[in-house]
This record gives structure tokens, C-alpha cells and sequence, in this order.
């Protein structure tokens, strides 16, 4: 770990201080102390990583409870550092850390070379949240307090963590079995099902289209397994009157992820007895831009940022 990017990132965000991370703190994270490039995990393609963000105050218990940020970027773009870059995202992640969360800024493989998949995203995800879980004691976590947070890709990552059980979809075979405990979620402008084309079809005029199945599986797939996989990694096909609460956030003029998701989200929900809340931001594209999807920092975010945070806050577990 290099001091000079701690100090960088310390300053920039305002949420660390060296402490620990000098070595002049304690041997666990307690107040203001952040971790950057934590390995979580080993592949062939190289190291996955994950930065810490803490409060400034540490809990009586002595462990935070977790927040699992999960960038987007559709699956093949994007940084965890999204979550200290500014705008909307680095906004909410600041609110959940100054009302007492430790933040997880989390790093998974890419769909860039047509081998990984969707899935595989998710699984890295999965991994994250296993080895946090794990080394619990290290970083002063409470594995039954996790809660998640996502955009776009993101979204659709952190509905999967928030209603998968902790041992479905396994990775790491050195992460197997680890149990944690998922609380409540929030996810902005994330899809919920790949089956139903018509839930991305943005314009009636204009026929729907299967614009991410490149990334769940190859085009020559058998048309059962394809379903299977498709299933797979689309959220609502785990929702259950147990489910952990769920809000989706979602802009009535999103093209890229049409807000028909979090609408069918909802009335699947209702359906079952599930505690899904849907917020719909009038006049909002993708990535919050105008509805015409041209102009960035036009759509008002203060209140669904602290939305958002007050979702989380208000299920936590004292």
C-alpha cells in the first residue's frame, strides 16, 4: 500500500486519515481509518480489489455495519472509484459513511473479452461481500449488517447480492460457506429481468431488443440453457415475501435501462408480499441526465441521494 495514494485519496475524499494506515493506529479499523486496494480476491486475469471507507465514530459494538457499493459501467466499463469521482454516486456514499456505515467500494471482472459474463460479475460481487464476511474481525465489521448499493450494471449486481442466499452462486472455493446477513438495498437505474425483452424496449414505436445478452452467454447458447442463464442473473426471480427491503431508483426517462424495470420490480413484489419501494425521478434520463439523455447535472439529486441514504439508515439494526 502505497502512502503517497492514501494521502491522496484521504484528502480527496475527506472520509480517512492516515491513521492505521501509517501504522500509527490500532491493528483494526476503528474511527476514521480507510484500507485502500484490499486483495479480496486472485484470478488468472490478475487481483480483484476493494477499498474500506469508515465513519468518523466508531460503534459502541465496535463492528460497522457494511454498505457494498457495486460501480456500473454495463458490465464492461467502470471503476470503483466512482464512488469517490464526485457527483450523485460519491454524494450517497458520503451520506452513508457520515451516518455511520463503513463503505465497500468494490472491484470485479469486466465483460471486455467475451469470457466473462454477467455472472461472473455478480460472483466477484458475492466473493467481496464472503471475504468481508471472513475477516470480519479484521476490519471491524458486522456480517449481519450488510447492506448494498449500486448504479446502472451496479444496480442489477446489488439486487442480486441484496436477494441471493450467501451460498448461491459460489466463487472463491477458499470463500465457500461464509455466512453473512443482507439487510436492505438500494439500486439506481439497475435492471431487474433479462427475460422479458420488453421491459428495455425504451421507445413503443421501436421493436425490443436483446441489448446485453452478448454478456450473460455466447450466441450459439441452446435455447433452454440460454433461459436458464438469463433467469440466472435476473433479480426479480429471487424475490420472496422474506426478501430483505429493496428501493430502485429510476428516472422516467431513462432509454438505457427504461423505467419499466422498477415498475415490474414493484408489481412483482406486490404480488408476492415482497418489500420492494420504487422511487421515479420525473424528467430523468440514465446516469441522472436530462430526459433526452443529453445533458449531465441538470436533474435535481439532493433528494434521492438522501433518500437513498435514509432507505439504509432506517433498516438498520441498532
Amino acid at each position: 500500500m502505497k502512502k503517497i495514494q492514501i494521502l491522496a485519496i484521504a484528502v480527496a475524499t475527506g472520509l480517512a486519515t492516515l491513521g492505521s494506515a501509517l501504522g500509527l493506529g490500532a491493528a483494526t479499523p476503528g474511527a476514521n481509518d480507510s484500507a485502500f486496494d484490499i486483495v479480496y480476491k486472485s484470478m488468472p486475469s490478475g487481483d480483484l480489489r476493494l477499498d474500506l471507507l469508515y465513519p468518523e465514530s466508531k460503534p459502541a459494538s465496535g463492528k460497522f455495519p457494511l454498505v457494498v457499493y457495486t460501480h456500473g459501467g454495463g458490465w464492461a466499463a467502470g471503476t470503483r472509484k466512482k464512488g469517490v469521482s464526485g457527483g450523485p454516486i460519491a454524494d450517497a456514499v458520503a451520506g452513508f459513511v457520515k451516518n455511520g456505515f463503513c463503505v465497500a467500494l468494490v472491484e470485479y471482472r469486466l465483460c471486455k473479452d467475451g469470457q466473462v459474463k454477467i455472472r461472473d460479475c455478480v460472483t466477484d460481487a458475492k466473493d467481496a461481500v464472503r471475504y468481508l464476511a471472513k475477516n470480519s474481525a479484521k476490519y471491524s465489521i458486522d456480517p449481519e449488517r450488510v447492506f448494498t448499493f449500486g448504479d446502472s450494471a451496479g444496480g442489477q449486481i446489488a439486487q442480486m447480492l441484496l436477494l441471493t442466499p450467501p451460498d448461491s452462486l459460489p466463487g472463491d472455493r477458499n470463500l465457500a460457506g461464509v455466512p453473512y446477513k443482507m439487510v436492505a438495498g438500494v439500486s439506481w437505474y439497475g435492471p431487474c429481468d433479462f427475460e422479458n425483452m420488453e421491459l428495455f424496449r425504451a421507445d413503443p414505436k421501436k421493436p425490443a431488443r436483446d441489448r446485453f445478452g452478448g454478456r450473460i452467454c455466447p450466441p450459439d447458447t441452446a435455447a433452454e440453457e440460454k433461459l436458464r442463464l438469463y433467469r440466472e442473473v435476473s433479480p426479480v426471480n429471487y424475490l420472496s415475501k422474506s426478501s430483505p427491503p429493496l428501493l430502485m431508483v429510476q428516472g422516467d426517462g431513462d432509454t438505457t435501462i427504461p423505467v419499466h424495470h422498477a415498475r415490474y420490480m414493484k408489481e412483482k413484489a406486490e404480488a408476492i408480499g415482497a418489500p420492494v419501494e420504487i422511487l421515479i425521478i420525473e424528467n430523468a434520463g440514465h446516469n441522472w441526465r436530462t430526459a433526452d439523455e443529453t445533458v449531465r447535472g441538470k436533474v435535481p439529486t439532493r433528494g434521492l441521494i438522501d433518500r437513498s441514504v435514509e432507505f439504509l439508515t432506517q433498516h438498520l439494526p441498532k
